[in-house]
C-alpha cells in the first residue's frame, strides 16, 4: 500500500515540477474579470492541458537523452 502511495506522491511531484512547462506549452489564455468558463471551454482546456503534460515529458525525456549523448560523445 506505501509504495502506491509513493508512486503517486512521486507522480504528483513530477506535474506540479513540469506544470510551468507544462502552462507555457499549451499557450491558453487567461479568463475575462468576470467571466467563466463554459463547460465546453473548460474540457477543452482540460484536453490541451493533458495534451501539453505528455509534450513536456517528452521535452525533459529528449533533452536529458541529448545530454547525455553530448557528454559522452
Amino acid at each position: 500500500m506505501s509504495s502506491d502511495n509513493e508512486r503517486q506522491q512521486a507522480k504528483m511531484k513530477e506535474f506540479m515540477g513540469l506544470l510551468p512547462l507544462t502552462l507555457e506549452i499549451a499557450g491558453l489564455p487567461k479568463c475575462e474579470v468576470g467571466k467563466q468558463f463554459t463547460d465546453g471551454q473548460l474540457e477543452v482546456r482540460v484536453n490541451v492541458l493533458r495534451h501539453s503534460f505528455k509534450l513536456a515529458k517528452q521535452l525533459v525525456i529528449d533533452v536529458s537523452k541529448s545530454d547525455s549523448e553530448a557528454k559522452n560523445s
